[in-house]
């Protein structure tokens, strides 16, 4: 009895440890890495850590993991994250009656995040943490007029894809291009 009992909670244990991975692959799938080391100075490698990026699957906000190059010599980069998102937007009034919108419309917008990264001693550079949310992206601009507040109507809101790219001064193209969409 004590052994088919084992088995049992094996198996159960075994399932779970698929289930975990098919999950983790699928949301792996939506996504894609290039690198390219001809947009880079030769020996340009990772370090330590590894080009991430993950939505967060309640907010559709995009995060990408921080991580350190060596082999870039006195090399700055450029880093880019950009999402591009769809949604009704309504846009409220805050006069005569702020409980119902004035207008509302399907639009597209996006939030970018940007930063220079300099070349430390030693030839490397630690590539910071990105992140992107609608809230980044959305602004007076997604209502007719800028005194409207814009509000994105609850379940409309849908992530259309994403690009993070490390581009090296002096370069013609990215390092590191990661694309992907909403999981």
């Amino acid at each position: 009895m004590r052994q088919t009992k084992a088995r049992r909670l094996g198996a159960i244990a075994a399932l779970s440890v698929a289930l975990v991975a098919l999950v983790a692959s699928a949301a792996v799938a939506d996504q894609t890495t290039t690198i390219n080391s001809a947009n880079a100075p030769s020996g340009a490698h990772f370090q330590t850590g590894t080009a991430t990026c993950t939505v967060d699957p309640s907010t559709l906000a995009v995060s990408c993991s921080t991580y350190e190059l060596a082999g870039v010599g006195h090399t700055n980069a450029n880093v880019k994250l950009t999402a591009d998102y769809r949604a009704i937007v309504d846009c409220f009034n805050h006069g005569t009656n702020p409980n119902n919108p004035i207008e509302s419309h399907t639009t597209s917008f996006a939030a970018t995040s940007e930063v220079t990264v300099s070349s430390t001693k030693n030839g490397r550079l630690t590539i910071p943490s990105r992140s992107v949310s609608p809230a980044t992206g959305l602004s007076s601009q997604s209502c007719p007029n800028p005194n409207w507040t814009p509000v994105i109507r609850p379940g409309s809101l849908e992530l259309v894809s994403f690009t993070y790219t490390v581009t090296f001064q002096g370069f013609t193209g990215a390092y590191i291009t990661i694309t992907g969409n909403d999981p």
